[in-house]
């Protein structure tokens, strides 16, 4: 069982902070400033388009890249296919990943790369096919990484991932919280350039506030019953997580959550879309991992017993589309199968201030199960 009484002892929380989680959690606002300065100083403010890409390829390792794909997938819409280029290899090493272009990739095509590493052969190599074919390249990458000289040679653009002074020379955890926006604002503002989404000056001003904001309410100082992070942390620490989402911020929201809780706590969870969600875990919530699986005597002493693994629903919810929702059926579902059922839904803002929100919130419980498992 967890003791809660962790969640609001700042100094067992500081100790167990080995990776600075909480600091980069923070600090995602100001990451997002960096970026941007950073994206305007290597001059994607500045450039002119000549239309729009006929698609674009996103490459990068793991987790850093998926994320990447699926958030700016998820915001282009209908505007422009978004492909992620699956590695392969004998390994998730650095040095064992190999990226391919697909045979149809050409000149009208846009290659984006983000890495939190920078120094992956593969990637190298994958730059010099896009130039041979004609592709425009864009990276995000740490300064001075090896992929930057394949940059410089193809002519391509290199933009710093934004880091902080404390963080270990070693690549940060692709789910940490400060990687993500590091490697994504100055993709948004490349994006913005070429007219796929609107992420101008303005709106990422105001994602960085949004993610100062959700700061102020999630930081550690903060007591779990005004906490939405850590109450959410401690609602999960005993329960395998059930994420269903709902509404275009949301779905990429709840699979980064998902990759979070595996990456930094070692926690598994599952997700999946309203409506379908209902019907592709109804057989789970009905099963041994529903909340009044045990038939057995109520009464009995469990006391050397370990505690039974139930699941419990967490419904992240955005503006849905046409005002439909399938949230009352949700709760109908879970309630019915005894299941407990947490609730996250953003204020109002634009789609990039919404889904920031979202992603900040459970970035925070992510962090908050990750160090009081002692992961």
């Amino acid at each position: 069982m967890l003791d809660e009484s962790l969640l609001d002892d700042q100094e067992a929380l500081a100790g167990a902070d080995r990776r600075e989680l909480l600091r980069g959690a923070a600090e995602a606002g100001a990451r997002v400033r960096t970026a941007v300065r950073h994206a305007t100083e290597a001059g994607i403010a500045e450039l002119k388009p000549d239309g729009r890409p006929r698609a674009i390829l996103i490459a990068g390792p793991g987790l850093a890249a998926i994320g990447v794909a699926d958030l700016l997938g998820s915001l282009a819409g209908a505007a422009c296919p978004v492909t992620r280029l699956t590695p392969g290899g004998v390994a998730p090493a650095a040095g064992a990943l190999l990226w391919e272009l697909p045979g149809w990739a050409g000149p009208v095509d846009l290659l984006l790369i983000a890495t939190p590493d920078g120094s992956e052969p593969g990637l190298s190599i994958l730059v010099e096919q896009a130039y041979r074919r004609g592709l425009t390249v864009v990276a995000v990458c740490p300064p001075h990484a090896p992929l930057t000289e394949a940059l410089t040679a193809a002519h391509g653009l290199a933009v710093p991932m934004a880091t902080a002074p404390y963080e270990p020379q070693a690549p940060a955890a692709a789910s940490a919280p400060g990687s993500l926006w590091a490697l994504l604002t100055p993709l948004l503002v490349l994006l913005d350039r070429t007219g796929l989404l609107s992420a101008p000056p303005d709106v990422l001003q105001k994602v960085a506030d949004r993610l100062d904001h959700v700061a102020e309410r999630c930081g550690p100082a903060i007591a779990t019953y005004s906490n939405p992070a850590k109450t959410l942390a401690a609602e999960l620490a005993e329960a395998l997580p059930v994420i269903w989402t709902e509404g275009q911020s949301a779905g990429p929201a709840g699979r980064r959550f998902v990759a979070a809780m595996a990456e930094l706590a070692g926690r598994p969870a599952l997700t999946a879309e309203l409506p379908e969600a209902l019907a592709a875990h109804s057989v789970l919530l009905s099963g041994a991992l529903a909340a009044g699986a045990d038939p057995d005597d109520f009464f009995r002493d469990r006391v050397e017993e370990a505690q039974a693994l139930h699941a419990r629903v967490v419904l992240l919810r955005d503006r849905p589309a046409g005002g439909r929702t399938a949230a009352p059926a949700a709760r109908d579902l879970a309630l019915s199968h005894d299941t407990a059922i947490s609730e996250l839904e953003p204020e109002d803002g634009s789609d990039l201030e919404t889904l920031a929100e979202l992603i900040a919130i459970t970035d925070f419980a992510a962090v908050y199960l990750a160090l009081t498992a002692g992961a």
